[in-house]
Order: structure tokens, then C-alpha cells, then sequence
């Protein structure tokens, strides 16, 4: 059984910053993709951040320029800087990550972390 658990969000004024971790653990062979999603009420799940195991990374649009996704193969652990958070980054944001368990291959989501950014 592989586990993802997010942590660092919290509330937050507006052009401030947070840091997102997500730690993934259990009987885990390797990680490929890891990435952030986000959903805000009443709107779909969108995808914020991407990386590969060899560092690849992809932002959506809206936040490029403003959050820096990394991570830590070592640790299986995946960071999500935010900087200069706007309203409209309130969200849940989930940890995603394409798992090589020693069972199978599969994507692993974590509970969710809430944002909040205050004007």
C-alpha cells in the first residue's frame, strides 16, 4: 500500500507565500511523475505543477512565473513553492504521483491540503 500525505497549506494574505510538501511512503520501487492539482469550489480539478523524475518540469499558465514545483527522490517527497499568491489560488491542492509499487504500476493521490489566500 503506497500513502501520499500533503502538508503546508494554510491561510494566507495576498502577494504572501506557503510551501507545500507531499511525502509518499509504503512499498514503493520508484516514482516517476509527481505534480499538484488543485480544485476550487464549484470548478474541475486542474493541474498545477508537473515534474519528472529527471527534474522535467510544466506549469499551467497561471502560475508560471509564481510557484516552483521541486522534489526529492531520495525521500519520495514533492514541494510546491507559492509566491506572490493571488485570491484566486484559493483551492484543495493534492499531491499525484505515478507509482512503481513491488505490486504494480498506478497513480496514488493524496487527501488534500487547503489554501486559502485572503485580499
Amino acid at each position: 500500500q503506497v500513502r501520499l500525505v500533503e502538508s503546508g497549506g494554510g491561510l494566507v494574505q495576498a502577494g504572501g507565500s506557503l510551501r507545500l510538501s507531499c511525502a509518499a511512503s509504503g512499498r514503493i520501487f520508484s516514482i516517476n511523475a509527481m505534480a499538484w492539482y488543485r480544485q476550487a469550489p464549484t470548478k474541475q480539478r486542474e493541474l498545477v505543477a508537473a515534474i519528472t523524475r529527471g527534474g522535467t518540469t510544466n506549469y499551467a499558465g497561471s502560475v508560471k512565473g509564481r510557484f516552483t514545483i521541486s522534489r526529492d527522490n531520495a525521500n519520495n517527497t514533492v514541494y510546491l513553492q507559492m509566491n506572490s499568491l493571488k485570491p484566486e489560488d484559493t483551492a484543495v491542492y493534492y499531491c499525484n504521483a505515478d507509482v512503481h509499487s513491488f505490486v504494480d504500476r498506478r497513480e496514488y493521490w493524496g487527501q488534500g491540503t487547503q489554501v486559502t489566500v485572503s485580499s
